[in-house]
């Protein structure tokens, strides 16, 4: 197995365990604070949008914690 392969295993099993367990999930915070960052950031920056800022936070906190 390859490391791109590996790395979709894990995001995938992330994903999972979130959509099960909810805010017990010890992924589900750390990537919702970092949706709300960005957030606030789209909300603040002239050239992003809330949306985008949401998206991009969430995506960058969820690729701390699957990555190894």
């Amino acid at each position: 197995m390859n490391d791109q392969d590996d790395l979709a295993a894990r995001a995938k099993e992330e994903i999972s365990g979130m959509a099960k367990q909810g805010m017990a999930h010890p992924s589900t915070k750390p990537v919702l604070t970092g949706a709300a960052i960005g957030a606030v950031a789209g909300a603040l920056l002239p050239v992003v949008s809330l949306p985008l800022g949401l998206a991009v936070g969430a995506g960058f906190a969820f690729w701390q914690r699957i990555k190894r």
